[in-house]
């Protein structure tokens, strides 16, 4: 049998390929403006390699947004903010991770799913049901940390830990929309720091605290 080449790569490696391809390529140009030809191209596969995958355009976003949820969740898991002790220490730590993360490229930094979420969520269904899944079990990742937060500082307003996790979002995507409306990623890194600064107001940390 023949090594697999980047021009004749083996059947899963041009499913992996398209899915990167994928997932840079609409995140710098959008669902709509990203051809099957653009993507063939990226991950260097022939139009046959693609539709033998994935079928459709429709089908590979579906895909690519689930790909997304499972590369991004692994790389969350390992991240730093995890190795807090304390349970607010680690909300904190994870909106100031998110900051660290965006940088001047913004197609590089935003989120493929809250991308195609925004474009897509009348004329794919599909793919926006698999954006909102990705976007909501993240912020569902938050929420033991922010309930065990409310209950070791005795916070008992009406406000849920499911509420706040999915706000965090909230502020990342709407973050990452302005940064592209400015052309400026700085916008999306002045969200994070309000975002910062609500979390400890909802929490009452007093300043010898910050």
């Amino acid at each position: 049998m023949s090594r697999p080449t980047k021009h004749a790569p083996e059947r899963g490696d041009a499913r992996n390929r398209l899915l990167e391809a994928a997932r840079d390529t609409i995140r710098a140009k959008g669902f709509a403006s990203t051809s099957i030809d653009d993507l063939c191209k990226a991950a260097e596969v022939t139009k046959g390699a693609f539709f033998h995958n994935f079928g459709s355009k429709e089908a590979l976003g579906v895909e690519a947004a689930e790909f997304w949820a499972r590369t991004t969740a692994d790389f969350f898991v390992a991240a730093s903010y995890h190795h807090h002790r304390d349970a607010l220490d680690r909300v904190l730590a994870y909106v100031a991770f998110r900051k660290t993360i965006i940088t001047e490229n913004l197609a590089e930094s935003s989120c493929l799913v809250g991308t195609m979420a925004q474009e897509i969520y009348m004329a794919f269904p599909r793919i926006r049901d698999a954006c909102g899944a990705s976007i909501f079990d993240h912020a569902s990742s938050l929420e033991a940390d922010i309930e065990l937060a409310r209950c070791e500082r005795g916070i008992t307003d009406d406000w849920t830990a499911e509420s706040l996790a999915r706000y965090t979002q909230t502020v990342i995507q709407g973050g990452f929309v302005l940064a592209k409306a400015g052309n400026d990623p700085k916008l999306a890194r002045e969200s994070l720091t309000h975002l910062e600064r609500y979390i400890r107001l909802l929490f009452r940390v007093a300043e010898d605290e910050r």
